[in-house]
């Protein structure tokens, strides 16, 4: 039988790759560097979601330290490219599931908030690069998630209806910004929810491991 969907959107940090030691180490060098306190991976796990800009910007919050985003940005996106390949791993389940998507004829594509010109390389790095027909960073429009128009925008270059695709996400950010495409969305539970409650959310799927959505 057909795939239901015949595109699959992936959000990528908590979804597709295990990457938060990564991108907490490249924040606390960038508080060490202000003389700051290192933050726990677990709170930079509640941070993660809404993009770079924003993930410093609430750090630098909760130190009670008002920074100068513009000045101390360029410093943070120097230590998230060295950090970027120390030890992000895919989630179980992530390969099969890519592999049976595009077996049965489903164009994939990745939209994510993380700034895109990480993106290939950490794909590269993990082997996974070629199974996507489309990549949008959150610095690829003028508007990223939550907002429905990245997704809106893969859609369109497929030729397919926001409501025809699927999205595949983590997040309180994923999650918003299909219902502001009008997207259908199916969640993770291994992620980084922030916030969200996987439990009452209208959703297709919300699942421990990507190969669930070969069943559908």
């Amino acid at each position: 039988m057909p795939y239901p969907y015949p595109l699959v959107i992936f959000d990528l940090d908590g979804t597709l790759v295990d990457s938060a030691a990564d991108i907490a180490e490249a924040l606390n060098r960038t508080l060490e560097d202000q003389q700051l306190p290192r933050v726990p991976e677990a709170t930079v796990h509640t941070w993660i979601g809404d993009g770079v800009r924003r993930l410093v910007e609430q750090a630098f919050n909760a130190a009670g330290h008002a920074a100068d985003l513009d000045a101390v940005m360029p410093g943070f996106m120097r230590h998230y490219e060295e950090c970027l390949l120390r030890s992000p791993r895919l989630y179980d389940g992530v390969v099969p599931a890519l592999q049976g998507l595009r077996e049965r004829g489903v164009t994939l594509a990745i939209c994510t908030n993380k700034p895109h010109a990480m993106v290939g390389p950490l794909l590269a790095h993990l082997g996974v690069q070629d199974y996507f027909a489309r990549v949008l960073g959150g610095d690829s429009l003028p508007e990223r998630k939550p907002s429905g128009t990245p997704l809106r925008h893969i859609a369109a270059a497929f030729d397919v209806a926001a409501s025809d695709a699927l999205m595949v996400g983590d997040s309180i950010t994923d999650y918003r910004a299909a219902v502001d495409a009008g997207m259908p969305v199916a969640l993770v539970r291994y992620g980084y929810p922030r916030g969200l409650d996987l439990d009452a959310v209208q959703a297709v799927a919300v699942m421990d491991d990507l190969r669930e959505l070969l069943a559908f």
